[in-house]
């Protein structure tokens, strides 16, 4: 193990753990006038952002082809970026009525380190392979490894053993050239430079992880069918927030009542998108439903096949 003077050596060569030389009076600020300061760094995340759009498409790509043969979306960290992982996870089965199984998120130090730090845990070098043999990571699923730092040997190691076993790597850091972006197939590095508060690496670096896996997932399931429009036409009607959202949706989608949407919803066992090819086409529900599996879940294609022969 490195000693802390190493370390701290390091740490000070990193972006993300640099001062930010325009915040360094922050504690004589009032109120108002650090929340400025705040929100004028914050408005570096999206530019930076913009900048990687090309690996974070090509990430897309590697997710959608996993996808289609049967693999998992795997987000892999410790701390803040582990956290982030499991909750892009766990929000995508209400989203796109996928099986939880399909994106999982794994945090060093197990669930427990959602809500509490676990010491050491991010620095262990086997945990990383551990965890992932415990899921059967395989070949077929996509691995992304999180470390606002780049630096992380939890999930360097983690990266390296899903490489060793020809499955697609991606990292999401903020800190370039670092050894989690060297260690992944695809390097998506959005760089914000300094943090309000020097080290925070939940703020700027926090939040552009969590605007990139929102993409990740967001793009994937479009591309595999999961919207029409702009709607979310695969939404679990689990509870009546959901089940209001549904009916909204496929009133939106075809133009109908919301009664008649909330009969289509009912009528279909609550699968909206097979409720708006119901309205739209007039097939009846086994029909539809062998037509939306003959076109792999595209809603726009099956419409099109009985609107256009």
């Amino acid at each position: 193990m490195k000693n802390y003077i190493e370390l701290a050596g390091e740490l000070e060569q990193l972006v993300s753990e640099s001062r930010n030389p325009d915040t360094h009076n922050l504690d004589e600020l009032d109120s108002l006038a650090l929340l400025q300061k705040i929100n004028e760094e914050d408005h570096r995340v999206a530019p930076a952002i913009k900048a990687v759009l090309p690996q974070v498409a090509a990430a897309v790509e590697k997710i959608v082809a996993a996808f289609q043969q049967g693999g998992r979306l795997v987000y892999l960290g410790a701390g803040t970026s582990g956290r982030l992982g499991v909750l892009d996870a766990v929000e995508c089965p209400p989203t796109f009525s996928v099986p939880a199984q399909q994106v999982i998120g794994i945090i060093a130090g197990g669930d427990s380190a959602i809500h509490k730090a676990v010491e050491g845990a991010e620095d262990d070098t086997q945990l990383g392979i551990e965890d992932l043999q415990n899921i059967d990571f395989s070949a077929k699923d996509v691995l992304v490894g999180i470390a606002a730092s780049g630096r992380t040997p939890y999930v360097i190691h983690a990266l390296n053993y899903a490489r060793q076993l020809g499955a697609a790597t991606i990292s999401v850091t903020c800190n370039p050239d670092s050894t989690v972006t060297r260690s992944a197939e695809i390097a998506i590095c959005p760089v914000v430079g300094p943090e309000v508060l020097t080290g925070s690496t939940r703020m700027k670096s926090g939040s552009a992880q969590k605007m990139i896996l929102n993409m990740l997932t967001t793009a994937s399931m479009i591309r595999c069918g999961k919207a029409y429009q702009n709607l979310m036409v695969d939404v679990s009607a689990s509870n009546e927030k959901l089940y209001a959202r549904a009916v909204r949706i496929v009133a939106e989608a075809t133009g109908c009542t919301l009664q008649q949407a909330s009969q289509a919803v009912q009528k279909t066992g609550h699968q909206t998108k097979l409720a708006i090819l119901h309205l739209v086409t007039g097939l009846d529900v086994d029909k539809g439903q062998k037509l939306l599996i003959k076109h792999q879940g595209r809603l726009r294609s099956a419409i099109q096949e009985v609107t256009h022969g």
